[in-house]
């Protein structure tokens, strides 16, 4: 299935990350790191030349890099959603 905005949420871009490079957000989270990459631009520039990620799914592990936070507690809604499905 492809996913578009309108069917996905932000757990399933994370979900569809992790089968497709066999890495988790942390991974992502600490090579950003390692490198010194922090602004949006050349995360963006980075997750998408070097990991071979979409534009969605680029924005998804950012979100994670820069709001780590923000970002489990979207995962942990999406969660609760599917588990009322």
């Amino acid at each position: 299935m492809r996913l578009t905005a309108e069917n996905t949420t932000y757990k399933a871009y994370i979900d569809t990350i992790k089968a497709k490079t066999g890495k988790d957000p942390e991974y992502f989270q600490a090579l950003a790191k390692e490198k010194g990459l922090v602004k949006y631009g050349e995360l963006l520039a980075w997750l998408k030349s070097d990991c071979g990620l979409g534009h969605g799914h680029a924005n998804a592990i950012i979100l994670y890099i820069q709001n780590p936070e923000l970002a489990m507690k979207r995962m942990l809604e999406d969660a609760k959603k599917e588990s009322k499905k």
